[in-house]
């Protein structure tokens, strides 16, 4: 087995991996990402709705609400700046029935204590005002919310970690590793593969970040998460949809509720909605158009029959911690269990595509603090 070195490894070159491996390269650290795939964001990344979440949803002092709002206004600084394509298209959060307004309300002061001062409560007649084939009671406002093109996002990420001279592996699993105290090393590419000596590993695995953890070993096993698979599928909308803005119903358990999105070339498409597996797969089933023409005739009444199609399904890394599905990120760093120059990034879902530049920021901080 040949044996290679380094400062920095990061483990996955999605979206998050991609950022935290930029962050540190233009800190001046010499950096390796290890990357399963063939290719950056072949995973998660790769699979969900390109929106800029504006940071309405997450508890007041979580890493989500945190880095959300922070990072909604890094990527929107960063794409402006590198002409990255994208779009601040607003966005109505709807209230369907008037049980639901109160919620709706709780939502408002929820993104206001959380830093998003520019959402607005709507009556009925001021939503149907800005979008006049939405049917809902009260709605709300969020100007700053968008979309962009990830993949873009991603390669632009990619070019800048080029250019501070890190490098990325691909074909390159994680098999196994030894941590402890000062000594880190993670092995890649099966029983022949590269042993790396590192001074700080980032596991942004994604799904398999848990199992990765596992893999290294070198923290108790009760700090690993067990891994829950939240599919989201997605239908496109072969019809002409009205909406100039995005429309979201309030959230559900496990996801933000079946809305309705755009691309930035313009196509609709509908979802996620939510459903728990026990392994991942990326099939859409079909038959799961009846529920979402259920869900989106809620709001949108005149939706056409036989316009959804089966697109792309996408899966939420959830995880389970004592027990109890776990709402929030976790960056489990040296604070946390006690070896210089490890972070595992455990439960980076929805918001984590908005949250990526953040989440750089703060990792890298965290490492670097913890191996001076």
């Amino acid at each position: 087995m040949d044996d290679y070195n380094t400062d920095c490894l990061v483990i996955g070159a999605g979206v998050v991996g991609l950022a935290v491996a930029r962050e540190l390269a233009q800190r001046g650290h010499d950096v390796v990402v290890v990357e399963a795939g063939t290719a950056i964001g072949t995973g998660i990344s790769s699979r969900n709705s390109e929106v800029i979440h504006a940071g309405l949803y997450y508890p007041t002092g979580s890493l989500k609400a945190q880095l959300c709002v922070e990072g909604k206004h890094a990527l929107y600084t960063y794409a402006r700046q590198r002409n990255i394509p994208h779009q601040a298209c607003e966005k109505l959060v709807v209230a369907t029935s008037p049980s639901q307004e109160a919620d709706l309300q709780t939502l408002a002061r929820q993104a206001k204590e959380n830093g998003v001062e520019d959402v607005t409560l709507l009556d009925r007649r001021d939503a149907e005002d800005l979008e006049p084939q939405v049917r809902c009671h009260a709605a709300l406002l969020s100007p700053s919310t968008g979309i962009i093109d990830s993949h873009a996002f991603m390669l632009s990420l990619q070019g800048e970690l080029e250019d501070a001279g890190g490098t990325i592996a691909f074909n390159s699993p994680v098999v196994g590793g030894c941590v402890s105290n000062r000594k880190l090393k993670v092995v890649v590419g099966g029983p022949d593969g590269t042993s790396i000596n590192c001074t700080s590993i980032i596991n942004a695995g994604g799904l398999s970040a848990p199992t990765i953890a596992r893999a290294i070993g070198g923290i108790k096993e009760d700090r690993i998460p067990q891994p829950r698979f939240a599919k989201g599928n997605y239908f496109t909308v072969n019809a002409q949809v009205p909406f100039r803005r995005l429309i979201y119903p309030l959230p559900e358990p496990g996801g933000l509720g079946v809305h309705l999105t755009k691309d930035l070339g313009g196509a609709s498409k509908a979802g996620p909605d939510v459903e728990w597996i026990d392994e991942p797969t990326y099939e859409v089933d079909a038959q799961r158009a009846d529920a979402f023409y259920s869900a989106i005739r809620t709001y949108w009444p005149k939706l056409p029959d036989n316009c959804l199609t089966p697109d792309y399904a996408g899966i939420r890394p959830k995880i389970e911690l004592r027990g109890e599905i776990h709402a929030d990120f976790v960056i489990d760093g040296p604070q946390e269990h006690g070896i210089p120059g490890l972070v595992h990034l455990f439960g980076i879902e929805s918001p984590g595509l908005t949250s990526a530049l953040a989440i750089a920021k703060h990792v890298a901080d965290q490492m670097e603090s913890s191996i001076r």
